[in-house]
């Protein structure tokens, strides 16, 4: 009896084994990985983001950051023969039907479409989004002003209603309109931003012009996604010390490859860490080159001022 056990024990150490090696063997399915995406809009593009991953054995999910809004978890992704397709429920957007994606794999390009939740088809294309990943310290060079005493010189609008004004080296946005970016592009660099936000409002700072630090009045609030300091949807802060509404306070910032640093009034709420992919409302998906520094103005009222970045050489 004993060298029985023995036997179906070893047989069923022997299948097991077999049934790892073959999973582990397997070749990915080549939708896995994350992809930046670029949605027709009736003419416009519009940024997006897929990521692909698999769940055990047979299942694949992800994230998918649509034209607007924050990134959405993908509780099943279907793949067969080189096509998949997917649905996520509304988030901000009008209309009640979920939102479905379906697109085919061609090397390291997809493309498909989109049907959003008010029913309307919307072409997109998409490549693998670049690793962005850096070896060694950077080199540093001198930090640039970005704020003029008294001119709007080296920022641009994006969009119609701008009411951005400067005054003693503060720039102000007083009331919803449009948002604005820097004439220039970054690629990695140090950013220091002082800002202050009236209760309830809401702006963010897109590093790049595709990853958005949350600025928004979250005193006594718990960090989430969405708060002051994250990275919006995909980085959470560790500790949240932000000043009461109307009150001036700092972020300091690093950027290098997809790296982030954040201080928030000095106190580090983000370590190092991977931002994924673009986040809602990017001016585009096209990681792999450097971009300006773009700032929210169509959620609310904010002052900005001492904003000064230094790249890397």
């Amino acid at each position: 009896m004993k060298n029985i056990t023995t036997r179906l024990s070893l047989l069923t150490l022997f299948i097991a084994g077999l049934l790892s090696f073959s999973f582990a063997a397997a070749p990915k399915p080549p939708i896995e990985g994350r992809w930046d995406i670029t949605v027709d809009v009736k003419g416009t593009p519009l940024p997006s983001w897929l990521e692909v991953r698999h769940s055990g054995y047979n299942t694949l999910v992800g994230q998918f950051v649509g034209t607007s809004g924050s990134a959405r978890p993908v509780s099943q992704i279907h793949f067969k023969d080189g096509s998949f397709n997917f649905s996520i429920p509304t988030q901000w957007e009008k209309g009640n039907s979920e939102i479905k994606v379906s697109g085919k794999v061609n090397g390291d390009k997809i493309s498909g479409t989109l049907v959003s939740a008010e029913g309307e088809t919307f072409q997109w294309t998409g490549q693998r989004a670049p690793k962005l990943r850096k070896s060694g310290e950077p080199n540093w060079g001198q930090p640039i002003p970005l704020i003029k005493a008294n001119s709007f010189a080296g920022w641009k609008a994006l969009g119609k209603n701008n009411n951005w004004v400067v005054k003693d080296g503060v720039l102000s946005n007083p009331k919803s309109g449009a948002n604005i970016a820097t004439e220039a592009t970054f690629e990695d660099f140090k950013l220091h931003v002082e800002f202050r936000i009236p209760k309830g409002s809401n702006s963010g700072v897109y590093l790049r012009g595709r990853y958005e630090i949350q600025v928004t009045d979250s005193h006594g609030m718990e960090p989430e996604y969405d708060q002051l300091g994250a990275i919006y949807g995909f980085l959470t802060p560790i500790t949240l010390p932000a000043k009461p509404a109307g009150e001036w306070q700092s972020l300091d910032i690093t950027l290098v490859g997809r790296l982030v640093t954040v201080a928030l009034n000095g106190v580090t709420i983000i370590h190092p860490q991977e931002i994924p992919g673009v986040t809602g409302g990017a001016l585009d998906s096209n990681e792999g080159a450097p971009g300006p520094l773009m700032i929210q103005g169509d959620h609310g009222a904010v002052d900005y001022r001492n904003i000064t970045i230094t790249p890397a050489r």
